[in-house]
Formats: structure tokens, C-alpha cells, sequence
């Protein structure tokens, strides 16, 4: 990762960590982000099901937040700062997760990163539909696609 690249990561998972709590208690670390991609890790421990497996809202979760952290990102690298959110998402779940997880969010087909944030300089709001998966053995184990909805935030008094 270069400096840039590495700088990016930790504010993010500094963002996470400080304004989203549950990430404190998943122990979430963003390990990778290269511009087109971001890639966390969390440890299975704090999100463990009944089974000893991973818990599938830990997953979504997971995902969810690689996701938004990328588009608030390639958004940041330009200097923007507007409000995102996830406007809907599928979630499909492949095969259980006996270990660590390890998330990676990029754009889906037909879509990039830089489409959007050119969108979003030329009308103030943006959407882009994103992709994430968590790995599994030989596969992924789960995969989320989502679409982001960017939007100018509005000044309150």
C-alpha cells in the first residue's frame, strides 16, 4: 500500500471506530484500500455464533461497512464529504465462516468509482452499486451487493 493508500485506510477505520460502536466490539481493522478497493478484517471471537461459526449479522455488517467505507473514500480523496447511506442491499450467505474474516468491497460490473464521484460533483447526489464478499475456503462464503446513495448535506442552524 502506498502512504496515501495507508493514510486512507487508517482514517477510515478511524471514522469506523469512533463513530459506529459496534465496530469497537467487532474489533474491525480496514487492512487495504488501493482506490478501487477496501478490505477489512475482524476476528472471529467477538463474532461468533451458537455454532462457533461467524454470525451472519456480524457478516453483513462486515460488508456493509467495506462498502460505505470505500464510497466515502473515493468520495474524501476529492475533498467531498457528503452524506452516504445504503439505499437497499441482498445478502447471500455460501457457507459458514470457521475463522477470521476478511472482507473486500469493490464497484460492481458496469460500475466505478470514479463514475461516481463525477456524478456527484456535477449534480450534488450519486448512487453506485457496490459489491463485497467475505472469503471462504476455496470460495467466497458470503457475498453482499449493495447500491450507495451519495447526497450534498443539508446546513442546519
Amino acid at each position: 500500500m502506498s502512504s496515501s493508500s495507508e493514510q486512507a485506510a487508517q482514517f477510515l477505520e478511524n471514522e469506523l471506530l469512533t463513530t459506529i460502536p459496534l465496530t469497537r466490539a467487532m474489533q474491525l481493522r480496514v487492512t487495504a484500500y488501493d482506490g478501487d478497493s477496501v478490505e477489512l478484517q475482524a476476528p472471529l471471537a467477538p463474532n461468533v455464533n451458537d455454532k462457533g461459526c461467524a454470525f451472519g449479522g456480524s457478516m453483513a455488517s462486515l460488508m456493509t461497512l467495506a462498502s460505505w467505507g470505500l464510497a466515502r473514500l473515493a468520495l474524501r480523496a476529492h475533498g467531498l464529504a457528503p452524506d452516504i447511506y445504503v439505499q437497499d442491499s441482498k445478502i447471500e450467505y455460501l457457507a459458514p465462516v470457521w475463522g477470521d474474516l476478511k472482507v473486500h468491497a469493490s464497484a460492481a460490473e458496469g460500475h466505478s468509482m470514479a463514475d461516481f464521484v463525477a456524478m456527484f460533483r456535477e449534480r450534488g447526489k450519486a448512487r453506485v452499486t457496490l459489491c463485497a464478499s467475505i472469503a471462504g475456503d476455496d470460495q467466497p462464503a458470503a457475498r453482499l451487493t449493495a447500491r450507495f446513495v451519495a447526497k450534498q448535506r443539508k446546513e442546519t442552524n
